[in-house]
C-alpha cells in the first residue's frame, strides 16, 4: 500500500569527545544517533530467528534475536558481536546503589551526528524542560479550568495514557501463511487455517492500541472509542485511524472490517459510523469546521460494511441479527461466537440493537452530506425505513414465536431458536437487554424541510407502514419546530428498562453499570441443552470460566464503552422528552431525576473510580496499599480493562487506556467549559 514504511537499519558504536556513547542507525528517513551518558557496554546482535534453538537448523550467524537475554541472564559473553555492529542493540549500565539511593541514567536521540554533538549540556537541560513545559501548555488548553486539581490530573493521564498506546503495527497474513522465504517452511495446515481468509490484509501502520502490555494488536470495535477521545487532543490521527479500517488492504474485499489478529473474521458491534460522526462534530464543535471529505469517505466505505451485515448476519432475513459475541466476550450462557452443537442457533437482542444504531448513524451522516449534496437524501430514506423494519423486529411478534421484548420481565432478551422452530428466551438479565437503548436519534423538521425529496419519501412511508408510532415519536413545542424521535425503546418500555437498570439490587453500581445484573448473585440462569447444564452467574471481578482466555470477563464487572453509549443515549431522551420523563433514581429511592440528571450522575459515579474518595483513597487501586498511601504512587493512574462491579477496583489488562481512556471525555462533559451534558448532545443530535 501507498506509503508503507520500509527499513534498512545497521548499528554502529562510536565514542564522541565528550566521553559519551552513541549508537547511529542508518534508516531510510537517514541516520539516527542514540547517546548514552557515561560508558556503558553496547552489546550488539542480529534480530534474527535463532533457528537452531527453535528448529535445530543451524543459524546463519552466531548472534540472534535472543543472544542479549543469553548475555545478560546465562553469562553467554560470546552470544553478543565484539565488533560492535549489528541490526539490535541494548545499553548495558552497570550500577551499585545503597538501600534507599537512586541514579538517574540519560539518554538522547538525535539527528545530529557525533562530531556535531554535545549530548548532555545544558542544551540538553533547557530542551527537556522546554518539552515539560510544553507539554503544560497543551494540556492546560485541553483541560477545562474550572475542573479539581485531582480530576485535571486524571483527564491528562487518560489522554497521556491514548498517546503511549500508540504502536507500530506489521502484519502481512500473506507472508504468514505461505511463510518467511528465509526461514523453514510453516506447517502446511496453516495455509487453511486462522485468518487464511484474508490473503489481502497488509497491515504496516501506527495503530492505536487497547493496551500494548497485554493486547499489542488492534481491536476495530476499541479503536472507535479511542478516536472518540483521540478527537480531543489529535483530530487528525482520529480521523486517520478510522480511514485506515476501511482502506482495501484491512477491510475485506466483502465488506467486514477486520477484527483482530487472532481472528480476523469474528464480529465485533458495528460501531464505527457512530465513532466518525463524534470525531466529525467534536472538530467542529472545537475548531468551528468540519471535515466533510472525511466524512464523505467514511460513508462510502461503510455503505460496504452495512451491506455485509445485512447479507451475511441476517440468519432468516427477517431483521434479527446474530453476529456472534459481538465483542461481549462470556456474556452469554453459551459461547455465541460457535455453532450450537444441535444446529439451534440464537436471535440476538444486542446484535439486532446494534444494527438499528448502526442505521441510525448511517442517516445522520447521510442527512448531514445532504445538507450540500442533495444526492444523500435518497440513501438518507433508505436508512429510515430499514432503521423501522429493525425497530419492529425488536419489539413485535415475529413468525416462529420469536420475541426480544418480554413483556412480563420488561427487558430485552436473547432467544433461543430450537431447529424444531421452537423458541426459548435466554432470560440473562445483561448488557445484551440495555444495548436497545443505544439506537436513538431525534429528527428535527427544519432539517427535514429542507430536503424535500427525503420529507417525501419519508412522509410516504409514514403514511403506508402500519404501526409506525410504536417506533416514532412526534413532539411539538410552541415556538419550535416539530421533533421526530427514532428509537427502539419506545415511550412505554423505557421506563420499564430503567428501573431495572437503576436498580442498586441489579445494574446500578457505585461506580456505574454493570455488565450483568446483581440478581444472578443469588439467582444464577441456568439451561441444559442436549444433556449438557449451562450456568451463568453474578461474578464481579475476574471470570470463573475459561470462555475467551478467560482473562476477559462481562458477567458483572463495569465497562466503559457500553456505560459511554448508554449515558449518551439517556441524553438524547432527555432532548426529546425533556421533564416530562422522570424516574426513580436509584430505583425505589423516590427520589425522581430527569434523564440528563441521570446521565449526569452516572458519569460522575464512573469518574470517581479514578477520584479520590472521602477517605483519599482510589477506588481504582482497590486493596493495593502501594498504590492507594504511597506518594510516589498514589496519584498516578492505571486505566484498567474493566472494573470490580461493586467496588470499582480495576481488572484485567492494567494499562488500557484505550476506550477506558472516555473517563477524559466524561470529566470535560462534567465540566462549566463542557457545558455540563450539552457537548455530548452536541454531538449526538441530528444535523441542522
Amino acid at each position: 500500500p501507498p506509503g508503507t514504511p520500509s527499513y534498512s537499519v545497521v548499528h554502529t558504536k562510536l565514542s564522541n569527545s565528550t566521553g559519551n556513547s552513541a549508537v547511529g542507525t542508518g534508516t531510510n528517513d537517514g541516520e539516527y544517533w542514540l547517546y548514552c551518558e557515561g560508558d556503558p557496554d553496547l552489546l550488539f546482535t542480529e534480530n534474527e530467528t535463532n533457528t537452531e534453538r527453535l528448529y535445530g537448523i543451524p543459524n546463519n550467524s552466531p548472534y540472534v534475536k535472543d543472544s542479549i537475554n543469553s548475555y545478560l541472564l546465562n553469562g553467554q559473553h560470546d552470544a553478543v558481536n565484539p565488533a560492535m555492529k549489528g541490526t539490535k542493540v541494548a545499553v548495558h549500565y552497570h550500577l551499585s546503589l545503597a538501600a534507599g539511593a537512586t541514579h538517574t541514567v540519560q539518554l538522547r536521540l538525535s539527528n545530529q551526528a557525533p562530531a556535531d554533538m554535545l549530548p548532555f549540556d545544558e542544551a540538553f537541560t533547557d530542551i527537556f524542560s522546554q518539552r515539560l513545559h510544553e507539554a503544560d501548555d497543551f494540556y492546560r488548553a485541553v483541560i477545562p479550568p474550572d475542573v479539581s486539581e485531582d480530576a485535571a490530573n486524571v483527564q491528562r493521564q487518560a489522554f497521556a495514557g491514548m498517546l503511549w498506546s500508540k504502536q507500530f503495527y506489521f502484519y502481512d497474513v500473506k507472508i504468514w501463511l505461505e511463510g518467511d522465504p528465509t526461514q523453514p517452511p510453516p506447517p502446511r495446515e496453516r495455509l487453511h487455517g486462522r485468518n487464511h481468509e484474508w490473503t489481502h490484509l497488509y497491515n504496516a501502520d501506527i495503530i492505536s492500541m487497547p493496551d500494548k502490555w497485554e493486547y499489542p494488536w488492534y481491536a476495530a470495535w476499541d479503536l472507535a472509542f479511542h478516536c472518540v477521545t483521540f478527537a480531543f487532543i489529535d483530530p487528525d490521527f482520529a480521523k486517520e485511524q478510522l480511514i485506515l479500517m476501511l482502506r482495501e488492504w484491512y477491510m475485506h474485499p466483502n465488506g467486514q472490517i477486520p477484527a483482530y489478529e487472532w481472528a480476523f473474521s469474528d464480529v465485533n458491534p458495528p460501531v464505527h459510523a457512530w465513532a466518525a460522526y463524534h470525531v466529525y462534530k467534536i472538530e467542529q464543535l472545537l475548531t468551528g469546521q468540519g471535515d466533510r471529505d472525511f466524512l464523505e469517505k467514511i460513508f462510502q466505505k461503510l455503505l460496504l460494511n452495512f451491506t455485509w451485515w445485512v447479507n451475511r448476519k441476517d440468519y432468516e432475513g427477517q431483521n434479527v441479527f446474530q453476529g456472534g459475541f459481538l465483542g461481549l466476550d462470556n456474556i452469554g450462557v453459551f459461547d455465541r461466537n460457535q455453532p450450537l452443537s444441535d444446529g439451534s442457533h440464537i436471535e440476538q437482542s444486542d446484535g439486532t440493537s446494534w444494527m438499528g444504531m448502526y442505521c441510525l448513524n448511517m442517516l445522520t451522516i447521510a442527512l448531514e452530506l445532504a445538507q450540500q449534496n442533495r444526492a444523500y437524501s435518497d440513501i438518507a430514506s433508505k436508512f429510515f425505513e430499514h432503521f423501522i423494519y429493525i425497530a419492529h423486529a425488536m419489539n413485535d411478534l415475529l413468525v416462529d414465536g420469536i420475541e426480544l421484548w418480554d413483556e412480563e420481565d420488561g427487558f430485552y432478551y436473547d432467544v433461543l431458536h430450537y431447529q424444531d422452530s421452537r423458541t426459548i428466551p435466554l432470560k440473562v438479565r445483561s448488557m445484551v437487554g440495555l444495548i436497545p437503548l443505544f439506537a436513538i436519534t431525534i429528527l428535527e423538521s427544519e432539517l427535514i424541510n429542507q430536503l424535500p425529496s427525503f420529507k417525501q419519501r419519508m412522509q410516504w412511508f409514514i403514511d403506508n407502514w402500519a404501526d409506525i408510532d410504536k417506533h416514532m415519536e412526534r413532539m411539538q413545542e410552541p415556538g419550535h419546530s416539530e421533533h421526530l424521535l427514532l428509537s427502539i425503546v419506545n415511550r412505554e418500555k423505557l421506563p420499564r428498562i430503567l428501573k431495572v437498570m437503576l436498580d442498586e439490587a441489579e445494574f446500578l453500581s457505585p461506580y456505574g453499570l454493570r455488565a450483568l445484573s446483581r440478581y444472578h448473585l443469588e439467582h444464577p440462569y441456568t439451561i441444559e441443552l442436549n444433556g449438557i447444564s449451562h450456568t451463568v452467574d453474578y461474578e464481579p471481578a475476574e471470570s470463573n470460566s475459561g470462555l475467551f482466555g478467560g482473562n476477559s470477563n462481562w458477567r458483572g464487572p463495569i465497562w466503559f464503552p457500553v456505560n459511554y453509549l448508554i449515558i449518551e443515549s439517556l441524553q438524547t431522551f432527555y432532548h426529546f422528552y425533556g421533564d416530562a420523563l422522570k424516574v426513580e433514581f436509584p430505583t425505589g429511592s423516590g427520589n425522581q431525576l430527569n434523564l440528563e440528571e441521570i446521565a449526569f450522575a452516572l458519569s460522575q459515579r464512573l469518574s470517581s473510580i479514578f477520584l479520590r474518595d472521602e477517605k483519599g483513597q482510589r477506588p481504582v487501586h482497590g486493596g493495593v496499599e502501594k498504590f492507594q498511601r504511597d506518594p510516589y504512587w498514589r496519584d498516578l493512574i492505571l486505566f484498567y480493562e474493566y472494573f470490580h462491579g461493586d467496588i470499582g477496583a480495576g481488572i484485567g489488562a492494567s494499562h488500557q487506556t484505550g476506550w477506558t481512556g472516555l473517563v477524559a471525555n466524561l470529566i470535560r462533559m462534567q465540566s462549566e467549559e463542557g457545558q455540563g451534558q450539552a457537548l455530548m448532545h452536541e454531538v449526538t443530535k441530528m444535523p441542522g
